[in-house]
Parts: C-alpha cells; sequence; structure tokens
C-alpha cells in the first residue's frame, strides 16, 4: 500500500542538492508529488510530498536524513489524511508598500481573528525602478471559513493597510 510523505529540506544552496533529494526518492520506488522549493538568503528551502510503497519508507527516511553529512537537513513527516474541512470561499489578497517591520503579523492577525487558513503565502522585498526604495509585495491564497462576512474582512484589513501605508486587495478566486 502506497504511504505519503511531507518533508521539509534546507541547506546551503548548490547545483544537485535537488537531483540528491529526487534520486533517493525514486530509488525506493518512490512518486514525487508535488513540491515548493526556493532560494532564500544562500540557502535552499523546500516542501514536498511524495508517494512511496509502505515497504520503502522507513529506508527513504533513513536515505534522507543521510543528506545531512552533505549539509542538508530534511524532516519527513508521515501524511495523516485529515477530515476536509468544511468547504469555505478561496480568496486572493494582494500586499504592496513601503517595507517596514510588522506588515505581515497585522495582517495575518487580522486573518487569524476571522478563522481564515493562509493555504499559500509568497512575499519578496524589492527596489523600487525609480527612487530604489524598499518594496514589501505579499501574495496569499485564503481560504474562508464559511459564514466569514468577506466585506467586514476587507474592510479590516483596508483599515491595517491606511496605517501601514501599503495597498491591500483582497478578492474571491474563480474555482475551475
Amino acid at each position: 500500500m502506497p504511504r505519503t510523505l511531507v518533508m521539509t529540506i534546507i541547506g546551503r544552496d548548490r547545483p544537485g542538492l535537488v537531483e540528491s533529494v529526487a534520486s533517493l526518492v525514486a530509488g525506493h520506488e518512490g512518486n514525487w508529488l508535488e513540491s515548493r522549493m526556493s532560494r532564500l538568503g544562500g540557502q535552499f528551502a523546500g516542501i514536498l510530498r511524495v508517494e512511496v510503497p509502505d515497504a520503502s519508507m522507513t529506508p527513504l527516511t533513513q536515505a534522507l536524513n543521510g543528506l545531512a553529512g552533505q549539509g542538508l537537513s530534511v524532516v519527513v513527516h508521515h501524511d495523516q489524511p485529515e477530515p476536509a474541512p468544511a468547504a469555505g470561499k478561496l480568496c486572493a489578497l494582494e500586499i504592496v508598500g513601503h517595507d517596514r517591520p510588522g506588515i505581515v503579523r497585522e495582517i495575518s492577525r487580522a486573518l487569524a481573528s476571522r478563522g481564515v487558513n493562509v493555504e499559500e503565502l509568497e512575499t519578496e522585498y524589492v527596489s523600487a525602478a525609480m527612487s530604489g526604495e524598499a518594496i514589501f509585495k505579499a501574495k496569499a491564497k485564503l481560504n474562508l471559513p464559511v459564514g466569514c462576512d468577506l466585506a467586514a474582512l476587507r474592510e479590516q484589513l483596508e483599515k491595517i493597510a491606511e496605517d501601514l501605508i501599503v495597498d491591500v486587495s483582497l478578492e474571491p478566486l474563480r474555482v475551475a
């Protein structure tokens, strides 16, 4: 019976890093299902989900832990499917403004207070084209719980955006 593993990997970025993980997964009859990986500040970090035969689960985990000798930290979790949450509304959140401490904290606090689940979050720090000023950008995929008032959430986020001097956009996602 196939089993699903979810793992995080992090280590100093170098060529061949992904290949070393992919080779171990394939060598243990595993199937690479999905991943999100990125270079951040000289480190390579990722999260991935693989499916392996039950008999390969422990040997693969041991082999992945052996990558520590190559400077790669791997943490493996056995995927334990949970009951599906009540279907909520998916929304896209975008934030753009001058960088300053506390933007993610304030926005995530507002989302958590309304039971909103952040399913994906991507942030970046860039220099403005003309002025060179530090600009913070964020994109998130949110799952609003059933009964969450989208208009009230948007109003709360706009108030925070005004205080932080950033632009916020919150729009429902169209599900295909």
